[in-house]
């Protein structure tokens, strides 16, 4: 029981966001399949790091996760692993990732992997997350930072289209969050962490949301603008887009609950959109 409580810190489903968007961004860079090892080493060393940062900030947060329904029952909160024994856990995953990427990768993935380690678990978790709202939105610093990795273990450098690809998530990640805030509000509201919808009210979440959704759908497009992409990607990414706009005016001007359904929309336009990228300029 004990390996799967292990496992189950290190936020696996997260952590396979992170393996898609970090291949992503060393697919853009190598314009195709990266040379094996980077990719082997340079996938392994970002999901450890992704891996220490969730546990960290499981470790931090066992106090509230104990209080809120979604949470309650994760590892820590349930004392079904030791703390001190996750506290070190963090620190090697994370060590680790320095190591492999610092290592097998480049100096320069392995900075910005320690990085966004650093503003996740500390900037975010124990800085920011308690007393402001916008610890979403610099703690989505952190999130964007995988394709940026990827595309520097591949080109050694960060180039404008890996700095594309960091605004393009940082975009995505708050109206992403505050749509699962929005519907577990009376959770963080009895754990006392001032999210988007406990500090503001649900029509300023949404609104704010939507100023996001617009930027990041023009963000989207960019790449097609500087012939990072093609038609293709255009096309459908520009589809994408549309609807996602369409389903945040239907809550504006409707007011029905459509949370669940953004939430799993937003990883719907995020996925889609990477692949497509990919594959346009995999055939360009």
């Amino acid at each position: 029981m004990a390996i799967v409580d292990y496992i189950k810190v290190t936020g696996p489903r997260i952590n396979l966001l992170v393996i898609v968007t970090g291949f992503v961004g060393m697919w853009i860079g190598a314009k195709g399949m990266p040379e094996s090892g980077i990719l082997f080493w340079g996938l392994l060393g970002l999901s450890l790091a992704s891996a220490g940062a969730s546990v960290f900030n499981n470790y931090y947060d066992r106090d509230i996760d104990a209080l809120m329904g979604r949470t309650k029952n994760r590892p820590l909160p349930c004392g079904r692993i030791s703390r001190v024994g996750v506290f070190f856990y963090a620190f090697m995953l994370s060590a680790t990732a320095f190591s492999i990427l610092a290592v097998f990768v480049n100096g320069i993935s392995a900075l910005l992997s320690l990085f966004a380690v650093v503003v996740y678990s500390f900037l975010y978790t124990v800085i920011m997350k308690r007393h402001t709202p916008l610890a979403t939105e610099i703690g989505g610093i952190a999130g964007a930072m995988p394709p940026v990795i990827g595309w520097v273990a591949v080109q050694g450098h960060i180039g404008i289209e890996a700095v594309l690809l960091f605004l393009i998530m940082l975009l995505w990640q708050p109206p992403h969050f505050w749509a699962l805030a929005l519907n577990y509000k009376d959770d963080y509201k009895r754990a006392g962490v001032p999210v988007m919808p406990v500090a503001k009210t649900d029509e300023e979440t949404i609104n704010r949301s939507f100023i996001y959704v617009i930027l990041l759908v023009i963000a989207s497009l960019i790449p097609y603008i500087i012939h990072m992409a093609g038609l293709l990607y255009f096309y459908i990414t520009l589809a994408l887009g549309m609807f996602y706009i369409y389903l945040y005016l239907k809550v504006i001007f409707t007011k029905v609950d459509l949370n669940r359904q953004l939430f799993r929309y937003s990883i719907v336009y995020l996925s889609f959109s990477f692949v497509v990228m990919a594959v346009d300029i995999s055939i360009k």
